[in-house]
């Protein structure tokens, strides 16, 4: 009889928090698909500050001059004015081994010569989960000698993209504010700010790691770079009303973090393998970018934003045309 009794408890409990998490949900989801409505105005879209994940092949040889010419005829018709091209990843000390960029000074010059307001930082990066401990003195020194040496390469710039890096890391922190010494263009991909409230420790629950920054956080970085592009992408949302609605509510939020004096980027997803198939549908350039465009609507105009299109080797001709017709139109 009590063994019952305990049972019937158990499934009572389960049953009340199956009910709790499903009516969160459901507040979250409504929360959502609410910022997703209205209308952009005809402003609302690419200042010309725009920017575009390059891909490894770009810096190790495989692309050519030809190809660099092609890219270049592309990016002429956009916005673009920035590239990130992936130039790492660093080893799990650290270390930036220059052999994995070998070509980064000809794409440099490949791109002045084309594309001569464009700019291009090297993408650094790599996991700090199980992996790149940034918290060691010896590794973040490494770090920053690997980003000098790469300066030397001829890039404008360094991009980080260390993740996932956890809401309050101050060695983090240290790392930007001792980079500043070695780039003058220092930019950084964030995680998604915490878009509502308790929603930050609740996922850090459910994946073990932050996968939010606080809104105080997200301004220690902010203070300490020329360029935030925030990962707006991999949100795990079923349907594209939630997702523009998800980056509506990162654009609004991001806008009033970030200075006008800094450039601010969305990122868009312009590849499909989420990792899930019904992922790939809800997350597109088109949605990002009329999430994008209602965000800064409702916040007014904004010279110096725009989004990131991640990534060119992934990139279909329809993501190219969703940008230039949501976008740049």
């Amino acid at each position: 009889m009590i063994a019952r009794t305990v049972i019937r408890r158990g499934l009572r409990l389960l049953a009340l928090a199956l009910v709790v998490v499903v009516g969160l949900a459901g507040l979250l989801a409504a929360a959502l698909r609410l910022q997703f409505t209205g209308d952009a105005a005809a402003w609302a879209k690419s200042t010309g500050h725009d920017a575009l994940w390059l891909g490894h092949a770009w810096v190790d040889g495989r692309r050519t001059q030809a190809d660099a010419e092609r890219l270049a005829a592309r990016l002429r018709a956009t916005g673009i004015r920035d590239l990130y091209v992936h130039s790492g990843p660093f080893e799990l000390d650290g270390r930036l081994d220059p052999a994995k960029y070998p070509n980064a000074g000809n794409f440099v010059k490949w791109v002045r010569k084309q594309l001569p307001e464009v700019r291009v930082s090297a993408w650094l990066g790599q996991s700090v989960e199980d992996g790149l401990d940034l918290d060691d003195p010896k590794a973040r020194e490494n770090v920053l000698a690997g980003a000098a040496a790469v300066m030397r390469a001829g890039f404008d710039g360094v991009h980080y993209d260390f993740e996932p890096v956890g809401d309050g890391d101050e060695e983090f922190l240290d790392l930007l504010e001792r980079t500043r010494r070695h780039a003058p263009l220092l930019s950084v991909a964030t995680p998604q700010i915490e878009p509502f409230p308790l929603t930050r420790p609740l996922a850090r629950v459910a994946l073990g790691h932050d996968k939010y920054w606080s809104q105080g956080y997200f301004s220690q970085v902010v203070a300490r770079v020329d360029q935030v592009a925030i990962m707006t992408y991999d949100v795990g949302v079923p349907l594209a009303s939630l997702y523009g609605g998800f980056v509506a509510r990162q654009t609004r939020l991001a806008l009033d973090l970030v200075p006008e004096t800094k450039d601010l980027f969305v990122g868009a997803p312009a590849y499909h393998d989420h990792g899930m198939p019904w992922l790939d549908g809800p997350e597109s350039v088109a949605t990002a970018a009329e999430g994008a465009r209602l965000g800064v609507t409702g916040h007014g105009r904004r010279e110096r934003f725009g989004l990131a299109l991640y990534v060119d080797f992934a990139a279909t001709e329809d993501d190219w045309r969703e940008y230039m017709t949501h976008w740049m139109a």
